[in-house]
Protein backbone atom coordinates (compact mmCIF):
# COMPACT_ATOMS: atom_id res chain seq x y z
CA UNK A 1 0.00 0.00 0.00
CA UNK A 2 1.05 3.62 -0.38
CA UNK A 3 2.05 4.94 3.06
CA UNK A 4 0.74 8.22 4.38
CA UNK A 5 3.05 11.20 4.04
CA UNK A 6 5.58 11.43 6.83
CA UNK A 7 7.69 14.18 8.21
CA UNK A 8 11.08 14.79 6.59
CA UNK A 9 13.65 12.30 7.92
CA UNK A 10 16.09 13.48 10.53
CA UNK A 11 19.85 13.17 9.94
CA UNK A 12 21.20 9.71 10.74
CA UNK A 13 21.81 9.15 14.45
CA UNK A 14 24.43 6.92 16.04
CA UNK A 15 23.32 3.34 16.59
CA UNK A 16 21.02 2.90 19.57
CA UNK A 17 20.83 6.62 20.24
CA UNK A 18 17.74 8.14 21.83
CA UNK A 19 16.73 11.47 20.27
CA UNK A 20 15.71 14.14 22.73
CA UNK A 21 11.98 14.58 23.20
CA UNK A 22 11.16 11.88 20.64
CA UNK A 23 7.85 10.29 21.62
CA UNK A 24 9.24 6.96 20.57
CA UNK A 25 12.33 7.48 22.71
CA UNK A 26 14.39 5.55 20.20
CA UNK A 27 15.44 5.39 16.61
CA UNK A 28 13.63 3.73 13.75
CA UNK A 29 14.93 0.24 13.37
CA UNK A 30 16.00 -1.58 10.28
CA UNK A 31 15.74 -5.38 10.23
CA UNK A 32 19.53 -5.59 10.15
CA UNK A 33 19.94 -3.38 13.23
CA UNK A 34 17.19 -4.41 15.59
CA UNK A 35 13.98 -4.14 13.58
CA UNK A 36 13.55 -7.91 13.48
CA UNK A 37 13.71 -8.11 17.28
CA UNK A 38 11.22 -5.24 17.57
CA UNK A 39 8.86 -7.04 15.19
CA UNK A 40 9.12 -10.31 17.13
CA UNK A 41 8.50 -8.41 20.36
CA UNK A 42 5.46 -6.68 18.90
CA UNK A 43 3.96 -9.96 17.70
CA UNK A 44 4.47 -11.62 21.08
CA UNK A 45 2.85 -8.67 22.83
CA UNK A 46 -0.05 -8.75 20.37
CA UNK A 47 -0.54 -12.46 21.08
CA UNK A 48 -1.34 -11.52 24.69
CA UNK A 49 -3.59 -8.50 24.17
CA UNK A 50 -6.92 -10.34 24.41
CA UNK A 51 -6.20 -13.79 25.90
CA UNK A 52 -6.86 -12.57 29.45
CA UNK A 53 -10.24 -11.24 28.28
CA UNK A 54 -11.60 -14.02 26.06
CA UNK A 55 -10.49 -16.81 28.38
CA UNK A 56 -12.60 -15.16 31.08
CA UNK A 57 -15.54 -14.82 28.69
CA UNK A 58 -15.44 -18.53 27.89
CA UNK A 59 -15.31 -19.42 31.60
CA UNK A 60 -17.62 -16.70 32.90
CA UNK A 61 -20.26 -19.15 34.14
CA UNK A 62 -17.67 -21.15 36.11
CA UNK A 63 -16.12 -17.99 37.56
CA UNK A 64 -19.56 -16.72 38.58
CA UNK A 65 -20.26 -19.96 40.41
CA UNK A 66 -16.77 -20.20 41.91
CA UNK A 67 -16.74 -16.66 43.30
CA UNK A 68 -20.50 -16.27 43.83
CA UNK A 69 -20.88 -13.34 41.44
CA UNK A 70 -24.26 -11.78 40.66
CA UNK A 71 -25.23 -10.99 37.08
CA UNK A 72 -24.44 -7.29 37.64
CA UNK A 73 -21.03 -8.09 39.16
CA UNK A 74 -20.31 -10.40 36.26
CA UNK A 75 -21.16 -7.50 33.99
CA UNK A 76 -18.63 -5.38 35.91
CA UNK A 77 -16.00 -8.09 35.43
CA UNK A 78 -16.56 -8.06 31.68
CA UNK A 79 -16.46 -4.24 31.72
CA UNK A 80 -13.08 -4.10 33.47
CA UNK A 81 -11.07 -4.30 30.22
CA UNK A 82 -12.66 -1.17 28.81
CA UNK A 83 -12.27 0.72 32.10
CA UNK A 84 -8.59 -0.19 32.35
CA UNK A 85 -7.91 0.52 28.69
CA UNK A 86 -9.53 3.95 28.94
CA UNK A 87 -7.76 5.03 32.12
CA UNK A 88 -4.27 3.70 31.47
CA UNK A 89 -4.38 4.33 27.74
CA UNK A 90 -4.77 8.07 28.32
CA UNK A 91 -1.51 8.13 30.32
CA UNK A 92 0.59 6.40 27.68
CA UNK A 93 1.63 9.53 25.68
CA UNK A 94 2.86 11.05 28.97
CA UNK A 95 4.86 7.88 29.65
CA UNK A 96 6.51 7.70 26.22
CA UNK A 97 7.71 11.28 26.53
CA UNK A 98 9.70 10.20 29.60
CA UNK A 99 10.52 6.51 29.22
CA UNK A 100 11.63 4.44 26.21
CA UNK A 101 8.81 2.25 24.81
CA UNK A 102 10.89 -0.91 25.29
CA UNK A 103 11.20 -0.27 29.01
CA UNK A 104 7.49 0.53 29.27
CA UNK A 105 6.62 -2.75 27.55
CA UNK A 106 8.81 -4.77 29.94
CA UNK A 107 6.86 -3.37 32.90
CA UNK A 108 3.52 -3.74 31.09
CA UNK A 109 4.07 -7.41 30.31
CA UNK A 110 5.28 -8.12 33.87
CA UNK A 111 2.08 -6.51 35.17
CA UNK A 112 0.10 -8.79 32.86
CA UNK A 113 1.95 -11.85 34.18
CA UNK A 114 1.48 -10.88 37.83
CA UNK A 115 -2.19 -9.98 37.45
CA UNK A 116 -3.09 -13.25 35.73
CA UNK A 117 -1.28 -15.31 38.36
CA UNK A 118 -2.71 -13.46 41.35
CA UNK A 119 -6.32 -13.39 40.20
CA UNK A 120 -6.57 -17.19 40.09
CA UNK A 121 -5.03 -17.55 43.56
CA UNK A 122 -7.86 -15.83 45.44
CA UNK A 123 -11.39 -16.57 46.58
CA UNK A 124 -12.20 -12.88 47.12
CA UNK A 125 -14.31 -11.09 44.54
CA UNK A 126 -12.57 -7.77 45.19
CA UNK A 127 -9.08 -9.22 44.99
CA UNK A 128 -10.08 -10.93 41.74
CA UNK A 129 -11.27 -7.57 40.36
CA UNK A 130 -8.14 -5.70 41.48
CA UNK A 131 -5.67 -8.26 40.14
CA UNK A 132 -7.60 -8.49 36.89
CA UNK A 133 -7.25 -4.71 36.67
CA UNK A 134 -3.48 -5.06 37.16
CA UNK A 135 -3.27 -7.49 34.26
CA UNK A 136 -5.43 -5.28 32.09
CA UNK A 137 -3.28 -2.24 32.89
CA UNK A 138 -0.38 -3.92 31.11
CA UNK A 139 -2.59 -4.60 28.10
CA UNK A 140 -3.88 -1.02 28.10
CA UNK A 141 -0.42 0.49 27.69
CA UNK A 142 0.56 -1.99 24.98
CA UNK A 143 -2.64 -1.24 23.06
CA UNK A 144 -1.51 2.37 22.59
CA UNK A 145 2.15 1.64 21.93
CA UNK A 146 1.82 -0.84 19.06
CA UNK A 147 0.45 1.60 16.41
CA UNK A 148 3.20 4.05 17.37
CA UNK A 149 5.89 1.39 17.07
CA UNK A 150 4.62 0.49 13.60
CA UNK A 151 4.86 4.13 12.53
CA UNK A 152 8.26 4.60 14.12
CA UNK A 153 10.06 1.42 13.07
CA UNK A 154 8.20 0.39 9.90
CA UNK A 155 6.90 3.62 8.31
CA UNK A 156 6.98 2.16 4.78
CA UNK A 157 5.35 -1.15 5.75
CA UNK A 158 2.48 0.16 7.86
CA UNK A 159 -0.22 -2.02 6.31
CA UNK A 160 1.87 -5.20 6.33
CA UNK A 161 3.08 -4.88 9.91
CA UNK A 162 -0.30 -3.71 11.21
CA UNK A 163 -1.88 -6.71 9.49
CA UNK A 164 0.72 -9.04 11.02
CA UNK A 165 0.20 -7.86 14.58
CA UNK A 166 -3.60 -7.66 14.36
CA UNK A 167 -3.63 -11.18 12.90
CA UNK A 168 -1.45 -12.35 15.80
CA UNK A 169 -3.71 -10.56 18.27
CA UNK A 170 -6.72 -12.31 16.74
CA UNK A 171 -4.95 -15.67 16.84
CA UNK A 172 -4.22 -15.25 20.54
CA UNK A 173 -7.83 -14.29 21.14
CA UNK A 174 -8.99 -17.40 19.29
CA UNK A 175 -6.71 -19.84 21.07
CA UNK A 176 -7.69 -18.49 24.49
CA UNK A 177 -11.42 -18.63 23.74
CA UNK A 178 -11.25 -22.14 22.28
CA UNK A 179 -9.00 -23.78 24.85
CA UNK A 180 -9.92 -22.09 28.15
CA UNK A 181 -12.82 -24.48 28.90
CA UNK A 182 -10.98 -27.70 27.88
CA UNK A 183 -7.95 -26.66 29.96
CA UNK A 184 -10.17 -25.90 32.94
CA UNK A 185 -11.87 -29.28 32.64
CA UNK A 186 -8.56 -31.10 32.20
CA UNK A 187 -7.21 -29.62 35.44
CA UNK A 188 -10.56 -29.66 37.23
CA UNK A 189 -10.71 -25.92 37.88
CA UNK A 190 -11.52 -22.67 36.10
CA UNK A 191 -8.38 -21.26 37.72
CA UNK A 192 -6.17 -23.29 35.40
CA UNK A 193 -8.14 -22.14 32.37
CA UNK A 194 -7.42 -18.51 33.28
CA UNK A 195 -3.98 -18.75 34.86
CA UNK A 196 -2.17 -20.65 32.13
CA UNK A 197 -2.00 -17.55 29.92
CA UNK A 198 0.46 -15.93 32.34
CA UNK A 199 3.16 -18.18 30.84
CA UNK A 200 2.51 -16.78 27.37
CA UNK A 201 2.76 -13.24 28.75
CA UNK A 202 6.07 -14.09 30.41
CA UNK A 203 7.50 -15.10 27.02
CA UNK A 204 6.46 -11.71 25.61
CA UNK A 205 8.76 -9.97 28.10
CA UNK A 206 11.91 -11.57 26.69
CA UNK A 207 12.52 -9.60 23.44
CA UNK A 208 11.97 -6.27 25.18
CA UNK A 209 14.60 -6.84 27.89
CA UNK A 210 17.64 -6.46 25.56
CA UNK A 211 15.89 -3.60 23.74
CA UNK A 212 15.25 -1.85 27.06
CA UNK A 213 18.87 -2.36 28.15
CA UNK A 214 20.06 -1.02 24.81
CA UNK A 215 18.09 2.22 25.12
CA UNK A 216 19.26 2.65 28.72
CA UNK A 217 22.89 2.21 27.71
CA UNK A 218 22.49 4.62 24.82
CA UNK A 219 20.98 7.23 27.11
CA UNK A 220 23.91 6.93 29.54
CA UNK A 221 26.47 7.27 26.73
CA UNK A 222 24.73 10.21 25.11
CA UNK A 223 26.84 13.38 25.08
CA UNK A 224 25.02 16.45 26.41
CA UNK A 225 24.16 18.74 23.52
CA UNK A 226 21.92 21.68 22.88
CA UNK A 227 18.39 20.52 23.61
CA UNK A 228 16.21 19.99 20.61
CA UNK A 229 13.32 22.38 20.22
CA UNK A 230 10.18 20.77 21.59
CA UNK A 231 7.74 19.70 18.90
CA UNK A 232 4.29 21.22 18.87
CA UNK A 233 1.90 19.11 20.91
CA UNK A 234 -0.74 17.39 18.85
CA UNK A 235 -4.16 17.47 20.51
CA UNK A 236 -6.67 15.15 18.80
CA UNK A 237 -9.33 16.11 21.35
CA UNK A 238 -9.51 19.51 19.64
CA UNK A 239 -10.20 18.05 16.19
CA UNK A 240 -13.28 16.63 14.50
CA UNK A 241 -11.17 13.77 13.19
CA UNK A 242 -10.03 12.83 16.69
CA UNK A 243 -13.61 12.67 18.00
CA UNK A 244 -14.88 10.74 14.98
CA UNK A 245 -12.06 8.22 15.44
CA UNK A 246 -12.88 7.92 19.15
CA UNK A 247 -16.58 7.35 18.45
CA UNK A 248 -15.88 4.68 15.85
CA UNK A 249 -13.32 2.96 18.05
CA UNK A 250 -15.65 3.16 21.05
CA UNK A 251 -18.71 1.80 19.28
CA UNK A 252 -16.86 -1.10 17.65
CA UNK A 253 -15.09 -1.93 20.94
CA UNK A 254 -18.41 -1.79 22.78
CA UNK A 255 -19.77 -4.54 20.57
CA UNK A 256 -16.48 -6.43 20.52
CA UNK A 257 -16.19 -6.69 24.29
CA UNK A 258 -19.87 -7.45 24.70
CA UNK A 259 -19.39 -10.34 22.26
CA UNK A 260 -16.24 -11.58 24.00
CA UNK A 261 -17.90 -11.37 27.40
CA UNK A 262 -21.39 -12.72 26.64
CA UNK A 263 -21.56 -14.60 23.33
CA UNK A 264 -20.61 -17.93 24.89
CA UNK A 265 -23.37 -17.43 27.48
CA UNK A 266 -25.87 -16.64 24.72
CA UNK A 267 -25.04 -19.91 22.98
CA UNK A 268 -25.24 -21.81 26.27
CA UNK A 269 -28.70 -20.39 26.82
CA UNK A 270 -29.60 -21.47 23.28
CA UNK A 271 -28.85 -25.09 24.21
CA UNK A 272 -25.17 -25.59 23.40
CA UNK A 273 -22.80 -27.37 25.78
CA UNK A 274 -20.09 -25.17 27.41
CA UNK A 275 -17.33 -26.59 25.18
CA UNK A 276 -19.37 -25.97 22.03
CA UNK A 277 -20.30 -22.46 23.15
CA UNK A 278 -16.63 -21.69 23.73
CA UNK A 279 -15.76 -23.02 20.30
CA UNK A 280 -18.42 -20.85 18.68
CA UNK A 281 -16.94 -17.81 20.44
CA UNK A 282 -13.51 -18.91 19.25
CA UNK A 283 -14.92 -19.22 15.75
CA UNK A 284 -15.61 -15.49 15.66
CA UNK A 285 -11.98 -14.72 16.37
CA UNK A 286 -10.58 -17.58 14.28
CA UNK A 287 -12.41 -16.38 11.19
CA UNK A 288 -11.15 -12.92 12.04
CA UNK A 289 -7.51 -14.00 11.56
CA UNK A 290 -7.44 -13.70 7.74
CA UNK A 291 -9.63 -10.59 7.98
CA UNK A 292 -7.12 -9.01 10.36
CA UNK A 293 -4.28 -9.80 7.95
CA UNK A 294 -6.00 -8.45 4.84
CA UNK A 295 -7.95 -5.49 6.24
CA UNK A 296 -4.98 -3.10 6.70
CA UNK A 297 -3.84 -3.60 3.11
CA UNK A 298 -7.36 -3.22 1.72
CA UNK A 299 -8.01 -0.10 3.83
CA UNK A 300 -4.73 1.46 2.74
CA UNK A 301 -5.45 1.00 -0.96
CA UNK A 302 -8.94 2.49 -0.99
CA UNK A 303 -9.46 6.14 -1.84
CA UNK A 304 -12.29 6.19 0.71
CA UNK A 305 -13.24 3.79 3.50
CA UNK A 306 -16.99 4.13 2.90
CA UNK A 307 -17.43 0.73 1.15
CA UNK A 308 -15.67 -1.00 4.07
CA UNK A 309 -17.67 0.87 6.70
CA UNK A 310 -21.00 0.00 5.07
CA UNK A 311 -20.02 -3.60 4.34
CA UNK A 312 -18.95 -4.23 7.95
CA UNK A 313 -22.18 -2.64 9.22
CA UNK A 314 -24.30 -4.87 7.00
CA UNK A 315 -22.58 -8.03 8.24
CA UNK A 316 -22.97 -7.05 11.90
CA UNK A 317 -26.63 -6.13 11.45
CA UNK A 318 -27.48 -9.49 9.91
CA UNK A 319 -25.55 -11.30 12.66
CA UNK A 320 -27.37 -9.51 15.48
CA UNK A 321 -30.77 -10.12 13.94
CA UNK A 322 -29.89 -13.79 13.48
CA UNK A 323 -28.74 -14.16 17.08
CA UNK A 324 -32.01 -12.62 18.27
CA UNK A 325 -34.28 -14.76 16.08
CA UNK A 326 -32.49 -18.11 15.59
CA UNK A 327 -29.41 -18.42 17.80
CA UNK A 328 -29.26 -22.22 17.59
CA UNK A 329 -30.50 -23.08 14.14
CA UNK A 330 -27.96 -21.05 12.15
CA UNK A 331 -25.23 -20.42 14.72
CA UNK A 332 -22.36 -20.94 12.26
CA UNK A 333 -23.77 -18.36 9.86
CA UNK A 334 -24.09 -15.78 12.64
CA UNK A 335 -20.53 -16.53 13.75
CA UNK A 336 -19.24 -15.92 10.21
CA UNK A 337 -21.14 -12.64 9.92
CA UNK A 338 -19.96 -11.52 13.35
CA UNK A 339 -16.36 -12.25 12.34
CA UNK A 340 -16.76 -10.12 9.23
CA UNK A 341 -18.38 -7.31 11.21
CA UNK A 342 -15.58 -7.39 13.78
CA UNK A 343 -13.20 -6.53 10.95
CA UNK A 344 -13.96 -2.99 12.11
CA UNK A 345 -11.23 -3.47 14.74
CA UNK A 346 -8.24 -4.00 12.38
CA UNK A 347 -9.69 -1.33 10.11
CA UNK A 348 -9.70 1.34 12.82
CA UNK A 349 -6.21 0.34 14.02
CA UNK A 350 -4.97 0.81 10.47
CA UNK A 351 -6.82 4.09 10.14
CA UNK A 352 -5.00 5.48 13.20
CA UNK A 353 -1.75 5.25 11.22
CA UNK A 354 -3.35 6.47 8.01
CA UNK A 355 -4.77 9.60 9.63
CA UNK A 356 -1.47 10.80 11.16
CA UNK A 357 1.71 11.97 9.43
CA UNK A 358 4.23 11.34 12.22
CA UNK A 359 4.99 8.98 15.10
CA UNK A 360 4.03 11.71 17.57
CA UNK A 361 0.72 12.23 15.77
CA UNK A 362 0.12 8.49 15.73
CA UNK A 363 0.65 8.00 19.47
CA UNK A 364 -1.48 11.07 20.27
CA UNK A 365 -4.32 9.92 18.00
CA UNK A 366 -3.98 6.32 19.19
CA UNK A 367 -4.14 7.36 22.85
CA UNK A 368 -7.12 9.68 22.41
CA UNK A 369 -9.12 7.39 20.13
CA UNK A 370 -8.51 4.31 22.28
CA UNK A 371 -8.81 5.85 25.74
CA UNK A 372 -11.94 7.84 24.88
CA UNK A 373 -13.27 4.95 22.85
CA UNK A 374 -12.89 2.54 25.74
CA UNK A 375 -14.85 4.89 28.01
CA UNK A 376 -17.69 4.48 25.52
CA UNK A 377 -17.03 0.76 25.18
CA UNK A 378 -17.27 0.27 28.94
CA UNK A 379 -21.04 0.58 28.61
CA UNK A 380 -21.22 -2.51 26.41
CA UNK A 381 -20.58 -5.56 28.62
CA UNK A 382 -22.06 -3.83 31.67
CA UNK A 383 -25.36 -2.84 30.04
CA UNK A 384 -25.62 -6.17 28.25
CA UNK A 385 -25.24 -7.87 31.63
CA UNK A 386 -27.83 -5.62 33.27
CA UNK A 387 -30.33 -5.99 30.40
CA UNK A 388 -29.80 -9.74 30.39
CA UNK A 389 -30.46 -9.99 34.13
CA UNK A 390 -33.51 -7.70 34.00
CA UNK A 391 -35.20 -9.33 31.01
CA UNK A 392 -33.90 -12.88 31.26
CA UNK A 393 -33.29 -12.98 27.52
CA UNK A 394 -31.23 -11.60 24.69
CA UNK A 395 -33.64 -9.42 22.70
CA UNK A 396 -33.02 -6.24 24.71
CA UNK A 397 -29.20 -6.67 24.81
CA UNK A 398 -29.07 -7.23 21.06
CA UNK A 399 -31.30 -4.20 20.46
CA UNK A 400 -28.79 -2.14 22.44
CA UNK A 401 -25.95 -3.45 20.26
CA UNK A 402 -27.85 -2.45 17.12
CA UNK A 403 -28.15 1.12 18.40
CA UNK A 404 -24.38 1.17 19.05
CA UNK A 405 -23.83 -0.11 15.51
CA UNK A 406 -25.76 2.86 14.10
CA UNK A 407 -23.45 5.25 15.99
CA UNK A 408 -20.43 3.32 14.71
CA UNK A 409 -21.60 3.64 11.13
CA UNK A 410 -22.15 7.40 11.37
CA UNK A 411 -18.67 7.90 12.82
CA UNK A 412 -17.18 5.61 10.19
CA UNK A 413 -18.55 7.75 7.40
CA UNK A 414 -16.91 10.78 9.02
CA UNK A 415 -13.42 9.20 9.06
CA UNK A 416 -13.72 7.63 5.62
CA UNK A 417 -12.03 10.35 3.58
CA UNK A 418 -8.22 10.83 3.81
CA UNK A 419 -6.99 13.63 6.11
CA UNK A 420 -4.46 14.03 8.92
CA UNK A 421 -4.77 14.96 12.57
CA UNK A 422 -1.72 17.24 12.34
CA UNK A 423 -3.57 19.38 9.75
CA UNK A 424 -6.58 20.03 11.98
Amino acid sequence: MTPPPTAAPAPPAPADSVPARDPGAGRRSHPATGGALVLVGMLLVALNLRAAVTSLGALLDEVRDGLGLSGTTAGLVTTLPTIAFAGLGALTPWLVRRVAPARILVVAMLALVAGQVLRVATDSTWVFLLTSALALAGIAVANILLPMLVKQHFPHRTGLVTGAYTMTLTAGTTVAAASAVPIAHAFGSWRAGLGIWAAMAAVAVLPWVPLALRTRTAARRATPTVAAAPAARIRPERTRLGWAMALYFGAQSLSGYAIMGWLAQLFRDAGYQPESAGLLLAGVTALGVPIALLMPTVAGRLATLRPLVLGLTTASTLAYLGLALAPHGAALLWVILLAIGQGAFPMILTTIGLRARTAEGTVALSAFAQSTGYVIAALGPLLVGILYELTGGWTAPIGFLLVALAVQTAAGMAIARPRYVEDE
